[in-house]
């Protein structure tokens, strides 16, 4: 009985996303200031469920005491809501593009439909394949350093073609080579994260600091890719 009830909170815990994403929604909705800042802390609770109900769910074994029930179909509905949707939705509310360039938001909104939507969108050696539609990231670097618009669009449409690309990318909480140091790494970057949003810390020195992780993550991640690439190429020849 203890186990089942245990399952069942682990896929509760998983389901406070949606809640947060739901929230996020109507604060961006209603706009300000204070709301846009808020819906970025909402948002930020959001990755850490994400980024913690794994582990959970390993613990509580949810996948052999709920056979019945998808824990991972509930997280990739909610995922799409938290890291690609809301996101957007941010972006578009806080004007960070022009309205005549609003439209550009569809390419990552069909890009991450696609990624979404792939069987192999992890690897079975754990690793997501193609841009894992980091998009709650992308709005949150650009709401607060505010960059060239030029710059603001460059970034969305390369991360949007990224997705297509079957690149490697980093998957922190599933175990691996450097698992471990990536979940330091993005302890400390989270840390940083809440610091700033939170009011903590002087927004733009720390916000450029906090990029370090971000540019880590891509840098290790197309590394690893480039060796695979190379290693299926000798293995060929």
């Amino acid at each position: 009985m203890f186990k089942i009830f245990s399952a069942w909170l682990v896929h509760a815990y998983t389901a406070l996303g949606l809640v947060a994403a739901a929230v996020s929604a109507v604060l961006i909705i209603l706009g300000g200031e204070d709301n846009l800042r808020l819906a970025i802390i909402i948002m930020f609770l959001a990755m850490v469920i994400d980024a913690s109900d794994g582990y959970f769910a390993r613990l509580a074994r949810v996948k052999e005491v709920l056979p019945f029930f998808d824990g991972r179909r509930l997280d990739d509905t909610i995922d799409f809501n938290t890291y690609t949707t809301i996101p957007l939705l941010f972006i578009w509310q806080s004007e960070l593009l022009p309205g005549d360039l609003a439209w550009l938001l569809m390419l990552p909104l069909l890009a991450s439909a696609y990624g979404f939507a792939q069987t192999n969108a992890k690897t079975d050696d754990g690793y997501f394949l193609g841009f894992p539609s980091y998009w709650n990231v992308v709005a949150f670097y650009l709401f607060f350093l505010q960059p060239e618009l030029w710059f603001s669009v460059t970034i969305i449409v390369i991360l949007s073609v990224l997705t297509f690309i079957p690149a490697k990318y980093l998957h922190p909480s599933i175990p691996g080579s450097l698992s471990t140091l990536s979940i330091i790494l993005g302890t400390v970057w989270a840390l940083i994260i809440l610091a700033i949003i939170t009011g903590a810390a002087k927004q733009h020195p720390w916000t450029v600091i906090s990029l370090s992780y971000p540019l880590y993550y891509l840098i290790t991640s197309w590394v690893i890719t480039v060796r695979s690439w190379n290693r299926a190429k000798i293995s060929k020849s």
